[in-house]
């Protein structure tokens, strides 16, 4: 006997064929990806390994991000060695897992173009500019025990990146301790000198952190976002011009910004590894040595290493 199709009434006149369950599908829920103000979104998409399943959410800065992700607003982020750290020892549910190495040359302490400031010794009984907790911040400290001095020779003041940037202009601050385009942007905009910067004092070391429970209900997104970030991060040491396009039209510096942000960081796929957690531990140790973290913290316990391979 032939079955009729399956009317409903309050549809009108229209007949309504009723599919399997199994054929219907449903559109994978996106990876919610944190990036600060450029990170690598531009990457990924001047690359051509962008996933129309990811949704980008920016954020001005790392503590920001790291707040969001422990809120599980962001499934991912990215962030530098040192805020992580103080995610941890918050309590973040959350662990890296993967990681990029650059020589530490677009963290820069930035003074006036009229300082009289040669070196950062000189910088005694003077106020710097910085995010706490930042690798500016990183910066500071380990640029004042290269240099001997007492941590009451220098005074820190904390002030997100565009106050920062004002205060410097300004001269309520004497130097600047910052990061990535801020550095160009200070010197290309207010005529400001880069003093010293982070290479030979600082691991480089910038992490994806996932949230744990990313990590567990998640893991094959994960791994194709890594393994798509690692081609693309290749793909922007090669082609630094064209990244550098792509990446001055995201954040709306001028190109020649871009092109000496993106030569300074050089961020370069890094395997987790026993020497990256050694240099991870070396940044927990600075911070607790200067009492600016309450306590010691194991540096391989923030690392989950099962995602290597797509960073290969």
């Amino acid at each position: 006997m032939k079955k009729e199709a399956k009317t409903f009434p309050h549809l009108g006149r229209r007949t309504v064929l009723l599919a399997p369950a199994a054929l219907i599908s449903t559109p994978a829920e996106k990876l919610r990806v944190g990036d600060q103000r450029g990170g690598y979104k531009s990457l990924m998409e001047a690359a051509g390994v962008q996933d129309p399943n990811i949704e980008w959410s920016l954020f001005a800065a790392a503590a920001p991000l790291l707040e969001a992700l422990n809120a599980g607003a962001i499934d991912v982020g990215g962030a530098g060695d040192a805020p992580f750290v103080f995610a941890r020892a918050a309590g973040i549910p959350a662990r890296a897992i993967s990681a990029t190495r650059s020589s530490g040359a677009s963290t820069a302490i930035v003074v006036p173009g009229n300082s009289t400031a040669k070196t950062f010794a000189d910088l005694r009984g003077r106020r710097i500019g910085t995010g706490k907790g930042s690798v500016g911040h990183f910066l500071i400290l380990a640029a004042r025990d290269q240099a001997g001095l007492a941590p009451s020779d220098i005074d820190i003041l904390f002030l997100a990146p565009s106050d920062a940037k004002a205060a410097l202009a300004s001269g309520t601050i004497d130097a600047w301790s910052t990061w990535g385009q801020y550095v160009y942007l200070a010197v290309a905009q207010d005529g400001a000198r880069i003093l010293r910067d982070g290479a030979g004092l600082m691991s480089g070391l910038s992490y994806e952190v996932a949230s744990e429970t990313a990590i567990a209900t998640r893991r094959h997104q994960l791994t194709d976002f890594v393994r798509r970030l690692t081609e693309a991060l290749h793909w922007g040491l090669a082609n630094t011009d064209r990244y550098a396009e792509a990446w001055a039209a995201e954040t709306h510096v001028p190109i020649e910004v871009a092109r000496a942000t993106l030569r300074a960081r050089g961020f370069t796929p890094a395997v987790i590894d026993a020497t990256l957690i050694a240099d991870q531990q070396r940044t927990i140790d600075l911070f607790v040595r200067h009492h600016v973290l309450p306590a010691p913290q194991d540096a391989a316990a923030g690392f989950n290493t099962s995602f290597n391979q797509a960073t290969q």
